[in-house]
């Protein structure tokens, strides 16, 4: 009798063991919609391009006209130094995106008169005074059609906005 005492408890924790433990009722997961971290679209601003040192300036002004035009740009030359105040205070103002209002579709490939005074003048870039900007021809040199000088003091940007609104309004 003791065995058959002995196999019912080892049948009952036999059964014990297989029971399963009632599934609790879950809700349907949902997926969450996914966060996007977009930063606003920046707003269009001049393109201030460091023009390269040395080498011939017609080829790299070619290949910049090309790559402005893809990016929705027009390209000018800006030849400045740094003791001239007038250039100081129009590369300072474009850098800050005093300009951007009205002149965010350029790209100013900048130009030092001490470093590149040589390099300029053989591709057509010669100026009596500066700063100058100049647009340039489909060949990437220059065709006498720009802008050059301007007053000293705090009306040397406005002074330049106008006249380079005129040379923006040539073809």
């Amino acid at each position: 009798m003791a065995n058959v005492w002995r196999m019912a408890v080892v049948l009952t924790a036999v059964a014990a063991c297989q029971r399963t433990a009632p599934v609790p009722e879950t809700t349907p997961v949902v997926a969450a919609k996914p966060v996007l971290d977009v930063a606003p679209a920046a707003k269009p601003h001049i393109d201030l391009v460091n023009a390269p040192g040395d080498g011939p300036i017609a080829p790299y002004v070619v290949a910049e006209q090309t790559r402005a035009k893809a990016d929705g740009r027009r390209v000018l030359v800006y030849v400045g130094a740094t003791w001239c105040e007038p250039c100081r205070r129009f590369h300072d103002a474009a850098a800050a995106g005093q300009l951007d209002d009205e002149f965010a579709n350029l790209r100013l490939l900048e130009f030092d008169l001490d470093r590149d005074r040589d390099r300029l003048a053989a591709d057509g870039y010669r100026s009596d005074l500066i700063p100058l900007i100049a647009l340039p021809g489909p060949d990437g040199k220059g065709n006498g059609r720009g802008m050059q000088g301007s007053i000293k003091g705090d009306g040397a940007v406005p002074q330049m906005r106008p006249r380079l609104r005129d040379l923006l309004a040539q073809p």
